[in-house]
């Protein structure tokens, strides 16, 4: 595997644990709640921080996307219990696509564009740090921030949470 895929499976294992840790917290009974009406519900933001790896992979592997034609549907789980498995086959799906990445593909242009008007054209490197793994990263933070609304603890994401110190008992450096 080359360097650039081994991060990327490196940095995607990492951060599925947290999110898995998120993802587990989502309250079976809230899946309809939202922040605000303009605001996704808890079910649909969860479902699709749990699908983000499969889902934006997939199109990481196209030369771009029209945003024009673009179907884009925020569907929430019929259940909580549906959230984990879809982080599972979405991680299996990316880390795939990850680990067939090489140097060449990575370099490629990727194009993002509204019918023939070009909005950017990136490297497809670029693409997947962007729409695949931030874009990953900010909406796991919003959740979180649904879960700290509902009063529900909020696991440690990167460094201990007013909830949970995972350095506690740690012995002093």
């Amino acid at each position: 595997m080359p360097d650039l895929a081994s991060a990327l499976v490196a940095e995607l294992e990492r951060e599925a644990a947290a999110t898995r840790r998120v993802l587990e917290r989502v309250p079976a009974d809230r899946l309809e709640w939202q922040p605000h009406p303009k605001s996704m519900t808890i079910g649909q933001l969860a479902m699709h921080v749990a699908s983000i790896p499969g889902n934006l992979s997939r199109l990481a592997r196209l030369d771009g996307i029209d945003l024009s034609t673009f179907q884009r549907t925020l569907r929430g789980p019929q259940s909580a219990a549906d959230l984990i498995p879809a982080l599972d086959a979405g991680m299996a799906e990316a880390r795939s696509f990850f680990e067939e990445l090489d140097e060449r593909a990575a370099a490629a242009p990727w194009r993002l564009a509204f019918g023939e008007r070009e909005i950017s054209t990136v490297t497809r490197a670029e693409i997947i740090r962007t729409l695949v793994l931030n874009h990953w990263y900010h909406h796991r933070g919003q959740l979180v921030v649904y879960l700290r609304l509902l009063d529900i603890p909020v696991p440690a994401v990167y460094g201990d949470s007013a909830d949970e110190n995972p350095f506690a008992g740690a012995p002093d450096a």
